[in-house]
């Protein structure tokens, strides 16, 4: 599976952005897909994660009820949706893939290039 993050961008505190994640090559609905993100000097951080199916999501405790996280297995991506985007949200977020939800990005199959977010205060 190759994938393919874009979206990111620079935007004030308190404003919004979608991530997109386009997935080619083996069958995408096979995986749970999750985001990660990286601050410089900082170790990966899972952000969020969904099911195969889109049934189940799973998100990090630092943006539970900002961001959403959804899919289109139709069309081979996986989005995230940030809300009241905080300066602290700023990195690198990164899309992959696994066979099932978890929360390592040591146990992710498939990685995506990062795509940038700045949030300014």
């Amino acid at each position: 599976v190759q994938l393919q993050a874009s979206g990111g961008g620079m935007v004030q505190a308190g404003g919004s952005l979608r991530l997109s994640c386009a997935a080619s090559g083996r069958t995408f609905s096979v995986y749970a897909m999750h985001w990660f993100r990286q601050a410089p000097g900082k170790e990966r951080e899972f952000v969020a994660a969904v099911s195969w199916s889109g049934g189940t999501t799973q998100y990090g405790d630092s943006v539970r009820g900002r961001f959403t996280i959804s899919r289109t297995n139709a069309k081979n991506t996986v989005y995230l949706q940030m809300n009241s985007l905080k300066p602290e949200d700023t990195a690198v977020y990164y899309c992959a893939a696994a066979n099932t939800i978890v929360v390592l990005p040591t146990l992710m199959n498939y990685w995506g290039k990062g795509t940038l977010v700045t949030v300014s205060s």
